[in-house]
């Protein structure tokens, strides 16, 4: 039963990341940037970043609300107010915001003289291709991008530029041979209590109702950049080209259609699970508005609801939640990592957005220490022991997740640890050894479940999408993958091809077009293909082998890699 009266029953497409399983390849940002901002005018956006942790990301300092006044602040009321002012002061600035990032926060983009290469005159030397700016044409030295840290966190230069690193202070090591260094993807937190929506003067920003994505209404966004502000995790972008912000979208045409985002199919990792989690909206301005930053996890975890709960389902139904998608939640890794099992936390809940990206954060740096000490690195009493001494110092794992409090992200790494020593005695050929689980509040069941789901879930059980609200299943199977505004230039609200009256007119067209998934009419699968004349691995999901990608063989076969 609901320990407390079910209020008003809605739904959130919802994302947990497991940062073990990270390795920084950045194929999540490519895919994403060639599906959504390849159009002038966000050459310098991305709408999913990979930063290396500790270091200053993507943009710089983005986490030093101090300075960029994102998300909400508590006031002694126990209200809730933007970080960057009330309606008179975002009236008093609205014509010139002074707390935006520029340019540089980002980076300024670049390209190379390719033609250089080969229309320079013959010579002793070889000719090269000298980087030049996007925006101005002029030749230019580069000094950042989207992850200028990548692979160098831990070195005094940069991470002592990390504002988690400053507030830690001595608690983190810097000394080389103490260094640390995870990866971190990021998108827009599709929060339950945006702050961006809350500051846009125009209304253009909006959180849907159906799935809880939050979008921009191209048509009705002017340029204001209050939301670039408001956003604490600053995933909200510019477009200097046509005066609109713009912001992750969630792949929403894939989503209604029951697909997974473009970064979840393409990640090589395979740690990103996309789900429908059930919650109370009744509740979302409590929980956001506790007094103690440290109880925001917990209060956020509250929210949430039980979809096996008997009232919980009346409730849905009730509201008008369709039986596909309180059936999806039930089934959904969503609730299971975030709430059942607790190994999924959010990113920094401080800011009061409640945001619906979580991480589950990374053990192996554990691991790895104790077998190159020639400990077992994988047996229950090394690692429970080591945690408190983990390279990955918890408490800068707590300043991301928790708002400084360690509790939960030690008891999530001990069920991490515990699932690794209960399930490899297991595969050794060993008795289950059920005092593992019960160290950390478990069953033998719970871990073997969270190791299915962590270690060997398929396709369809880390993607447990319904289709949108007005699509059958019948209706899956034939529908177009239809675009939205940002698809291509000159979209609805997008201001045509030429400038936009708040825009610069900022980059110049792209060379080559890039073929995106909107371009499919049907989803290619591996059990069935109508391709026109090329195969767009962009959409492949790894499953079969697509016709056309391997030419025949002579003898009439397949191509390779054929069964025998």
């Amino acid at each position: 039963m609901a320990q407390q009266p079910v209020g008003r029953v809605m739904a959130q497409v919802a994302m947990v990341m497991n940062l073990d399983k990270c390795i920084g390849c950045h194929t999540c940002s490519v895919t994403c940037k060639q599906a959504w901002t390849n159009r002038p005018g966000v050459e310098y956006a991305w709408f999913n970043n990979v930063e290396t942790r500790p270091g200053q990301g993507y943009p710089r300092r983005y986490q030093d609300q101090d300075r960029w006044q994102g998300g909400w602040v508590r006031t002694a009321r126990g209200r809730l107010k933007p970080r960057s002012g009330g309606r008179l002061r975002r009236l008093a600035s609205i014509f010139a915001n002074p707390t935006m990032p520029s340019i540089q926060d980002y980076y300024e983009p670049w390209t190379y003289d390719y033609d250089h290469l080969t229309s320079a005159p013959l010579g002793d030397d070889m000719p090269t291709a000298r980087p030049y700016s996007v925006l101005t044409g002029q030749p230019t030295a580069i000094t950042g991008s989207a992850n200028w840290d990548d692979n160098l966190a831990g070195g005094p230069e940069l991470a002592s530029q990390d504002p988690i690193v400053q507030r830690l202070g001595d608690q983190v090591k810097l000394e080389f041979e103490q260094t640390f260094m995870f990866y971190l993807p990021r998108i827009c937190e599709h929060c339950l209590n945006p702050s961006c929506v809350a500051s846009c003067p125009s209304g253009a920003l909006y959180k849907r109702s159906e799935d809880g994505i939050v979008l921009v209404d191209q048509d009705k966004c002017r340029g204001w950049r209050m939301c670039v502000t408001s956003c604490p995790y600053k995933k909200i972008y510019f477009n200097h080209k046509t005066g609109k912000a713009e912001k992750c979208t969630l792949c929403y045409p894939r989503i209604e259609i029951g697909m997974p985002t473009i970064c979840s199919e393409t990640c090589v990792g395979r740690l990103r699970y996309l789900g429908v989690i059930l919650y109370d909206a009744e509740r979302v301005g409590a929980a956001a508005s506790v007094a103690d930053e440290t109880e925001l996890y917990p209060a956020q975890l509250d929210v949430f609801l039980d979809p096996e709960d008997p009232e919980v389902q009346r409730a849905a139904h009730r509201d008008g939640i369709p039986e596909r998608w309180i059936d999806a939640a039930r089934r959904s890794p969503i609730y299971t990592l975030t709430k059942r099992h607790r190994l999924a936390l959010p990113l920094h809940p401080e800011y009061r957005t409640l945001p619906m990206v979580w991480y589950i954060p990374p053990l192996s740096p554990v691991v790895d220490t104790l077998t190159s000490t020639g400990h077992d690195g994988e047996d229950a009493h090394n690692l429970f022991g080591a945690i408190e001494s983990l390279r990955i110092p918890i408490e800068y794992l707590a300043e991301l997740f928790t708002a400084g409090d360690t509790a939960p992200v030690d008891a999530t790494l001990r069920r991490l640890a515990a699932m690794r020593s209960y399930m490899r005695r297991i595969n050794l050929g060993a008795e289950p050894d059920e005092s593992i689980a019960t160290a950390v509040g478990m069953t033998g069941s719970d871990i073997e479940e969270i190791y299915r789901l962590l270690a060997l879930a398929k396709y369809d059980e880390r993607y447990v999408i319904p289709t949108a609200y007005g699509v059958d299943d019948a209706e899956r199977a034939v529908i177009e993958e239809i675009g939205c505004s940002l698809d291509v230039t000159g979209g609805p609200g997008m201001g045509g091809a030429g400038g936009a009256p708040l825009g610069e007119a900022s980059g110049q067209p792209p060379p080559a077009s890039v073929e995106t998934f909107h371009a499919l009419q049907q989803r290619q699968t591996s059990d069935e293909h109508e391709l026109s004349g090329r195969v767009n691995l962009l959409n492949w999901d790894g499953n079969g082998r697509p016709d056309g990608l391997f030419p025949p063989r002579p003898d009439g076969n397949d191509g390779p890699g054929e069964q025998r």
